[in-house]
């Protein structure tokens, strides 16, 4: 795998809304730098995403200097949201996990986010990362912690096993949906030079000079049947997945990392693999 290399890198600022794909990212312990810091929830303070929203995928959030963020939606007005300063936190609930947050302190960043969904949201911000929310200790170290990503700092996913995948929609009940895009799957790296589910057996990735511990296989939802150009929902890749790929009872497709130190990541950078 002398050829194995980091091909794209990206960057979901808002939680389920469009990524960024940027030539290089600082790896911080709990993801990213900019990765998933801001989200959406409820009156109730839940999670709010693809699964509920589809319309999320076409909205799209611009990094700030700062970690303030620009959002733009079809039919709104851009409108830029600074980081809160620190204040009185709320509860707010993403999946299984409670998590204190803070509220965008201006009322236009809720109001933007309502009138575009049509339903009452409001937007938080995860203002301290490094204690906040940990890692699911069933597959975790001591101290690990997480942004509002679903659950793992990082996804990895690999060009050939998406191809595979592919190949196996082509011939299933469903192949006019295919082939899918790798936008479907929402990864934070997306590695080419591999065989089809290597990744499978992998403990530990290096990208340039960062490591990172593999967790666990990342178990899929709705969401990846979410045309990310379109917001309309098929019945692929689940279908395949499901025929395919289940694993421990989940349908898989990519890895989850956690990082096992500090540093610059760049698309094109080598990548080497410990099983």
């Amino acid at each position: 795998m002398g050829n194995t290399r980091l091909q794209s890198i990206h960057v979901h600022p808002v939680k389920a809304f469009r990524a960024l794909a940027p030539g290089r990212a600082v790896v911080e312990p709990w993801g990213l730098a900019g990765d998933r810091r801001w989200m959406l929830v409820d009156d109730r303070g839940k999670v709010v995403t693809q699964r509920e929203q589809p319309r999320l995928a076409l909205a799209a959030a611009e990094l700030l200097p700062g970690g303030g963020i620009r959002l733009s939606a079809p039919g709104r007005t851009p409108l830029t949201v600074p980081v809160p300063q620190p204040a009185e936190t709320v509860p707010v609930e993403i999946f299984r996990d409670k998590v204190e947050a803070v509220p965008a302190r201006d009322d236009a960043a809720h109001a933007w986010c309502s009138a575009y969904l049509g339903a009452k949201v409001r937007l938080v911000h995860l203002d301290e990362p490094a204690t906040r929310r940990p890692v699911d200790p069933r597959h975790a170290l001591p101290g690990e912690t997480v942004s509002f990503a679903d659950g793992y700092p990082l996804l990895l996913t690999t060009t050939a096993s998406l191809d595979a995948l592919n190949s196996l929609i082509a011939e299933g009940r469903h192949a006019a949906e295919g082939p899918l895009p790798m936008n479907r799957f929402r990864p934070n790296l997306v590695v080419s030079g591999t065989a089809a589910w290597a990744e499978d057996g992998w403990s530990r990735v290096t990208v340039g000079e960062v490591a990172f511990r593999v967790a666990k296989p990342s178990g899929r939802c709705v969401v990846t049947t979410t045309d990310q150009h379109s917001a309309e929902r098929g019945k692929e890749p689940l279908h395949t997945l499901g025929r395919h790929r289940r694993i421990d009872g989940k349908l898989v497709f990519g890895q989850n990392l956690v990082p096992l130190g500090p540093g610059t990541i760049r698309v094109g950078d080598p990548v080497t693999i410990a099983e």
